[in-house]
């Protein structure tokens, strides 16, 4: 029996996240006909691919295959609950034909899950709710493999380019790590627009599919400049959710036209704030104006403005920016409006190059198939991430492991480690072992040499 003396009645929030995981697999739409060879079920096919990236281990099924003919059981199925394992090819094969919304409600029933369970008191921002960051990536790229879902470019030599954008809508927070993503939305080529509009398009489909959902939570939306315009404003304003979003006075001459009237009459409001980085000084220097025209119409919509430019001790501009927003602004709202809208930032740092850089490998072809394979598996990637950020608040054995193990990169080359050599029954028994060891090796760490 483990020692590692962690209480048997906290119990493991995987099994049960990986539960509701299976039970949604389970539903999917599988597009062989009766006759056909169906010696795999296409909830065996998703929970394979996913315990690749719930692991970081490509070659983690291949292992599980191997145990199960040595030792007559395997991680796979103890873990995940894979009753078979297909092939590579096989499991790409089985979700190719899945369209990946069908993917989708895994992601904000969690979120959903965590928001009623008080799990994201620590979010909270503007006006007490939720800050929701939107950007698109580029997830797939290549000269020679395409497919119906793909885009398009011609580069400079001529050639042709297919890739994949996703909308990967994230809930983020000033000051807080944790980031979780949302269901993201895929840009199409049949939405008829060119690239950037492409991603607004998208993002506005997301807006039709979940803003309903979220809103409720007092939602903000983040964006660049793109999304700072007029349509795109309201439909989030239809949405009953809030915009935030950068506004750059090459794209809004009018609204900036504006700025420049009150800036002759001395009228535009400003907040000076000195502070110590604990390296230098930095002057602050927040103005701010109210019911500005975001374009020039009759109907033109109303919103206020913000702008930060900071600077350091001889007066040399480090940053600046500015931002349109839903929200009324004030001196007493004004510096969480803009450490609000800095946020956006995480869908980069803490969401896309976590999943580019840190063992997701979320640009890797893992297959592209000819309908909507590498969306699909996108999402799961995006899924296992989710997971990850979930566990990390709220299964006590998870959370000491990798208390105990902080770096990603070392938590993940264990976990793989131990997969694909050892067996357990369950993932309390799989914790519960690392546990041990690491007690174990910590307790040596401790004795120093000629003193045990």
């Amino acid at each position: 029996m483990l020692s590692c003396g962690m209480p048997r009645e906290a119990g493991s929030r995987v099994g049960a996240l990986i539960g509701r995981i299976r039970e949604c697999f389970r539903g999917l739409p599988d597009a062989r006909k009766g006759g056909n060879n169906q010696s795999y079920t296409l909830e065996d096919a998703a929970l394979s691919a996913f315990a690749v990236f719930f692991t970081q281990s490509p070659s983690f099924l291949d292992y599980q295959v191997r145990m199960q003919k040595e030792r007559g059981r395997n991680n796979a199925a103890s873990l995940f609950g894979v009753h078979g394992i297909p092939s590579d090819q096989q499991t790409r094969n089985l979700l190719d034909p899945v369209p990946p919304e069908h993917l989708a409600p895994l992601l904000i029933d969690t979120v959903e899950d965590l928001y009623r369970r008080g799990e994201l008191q620590t979010h909270r921002a503007l006006a007490g709710g939720f800050l929701v960051a939107l950007d698109g990536t580029q997830y797939f790229a290549s000269e020679k493999i395409g497919c119906p879902s793909c885009s398009t470019r011609t580069l400079a030599n001529g050639r042709i380019e297919h890739f994949h954008v996703a909308v990967t809508p994230v809930l983020v927070a000033p000051g807080q790590e944790a980031v979780f993503p949302l269901p993201p939305a895929f840009v199409a080529p049949q939405d008829g627009h060119a690239k950037q509009d492409c991603e607004l398009a998208a993002s506005g489909r997301w807006l039709d599919l979940w803003a309903g959902r979220v809103a409720p939570w007092g939602i903000t939306f983040l964006g660049d400049d793109l999304y700072c315009h007029q349509p795109f404003c309201q439909q989030v304003l239809r949405c009953g959710c809030h915009f935030l979003f950068v506004c750059l006075p090459q794209s809004h001459p009018t609204l900036y036209a504006w700025v420049a009237d009150f800036e002759r009459n001395a009228a535009v409001e400003v907040l000076v704030v000195s502070r110590w980085t604990g390296k230098q000084r930095l002057i602050d220097t927040y103005r701010y104006l109210h019911q500005l025209p975001l374009r020039d119409s009759d109907d033109a919509l109303l919103v206020d403005w913000c702008e930060l430019t900071t600077t350091d001790a001889t007066g040399r501009t480090i940053y600046r920016n500015a931002w349109a927003t839903s929200h009324t602004l004030s001196a007493e709202n004004l510096l969480a409006t803009v450490a609000a809208g800095r946020s956006r930032w995480k869908i980069e740092n803490e969401n896309n190059n976590t999943l580019k850089t840190k063992g997701y490998h979320f640009e890797h072809n893992y297959g592209h198939g000819t309908h909507h394979l590498s969306a699909v598996l996108a999402t799961l990637i995006l899924l296992a991430y989710l997971v990850h950020t979930v566990l990390d608040r709220l299964d006590p054995r998870y959370k000491e492991v990798r208390a105990r193990l902080p770096s990603r990169r070392t938590f993940f080359e264990h976990l793989r480690a131990l997969a694909q050599y050892l067996p357990f029954d369950t993932w309390d028994h799989l914790f519960d072992f690392m546990l041990e060891g690491l007690g174990s090796a910590t307790r040596r760490a401790r004795v120093q040499p000629g003193t045990g």
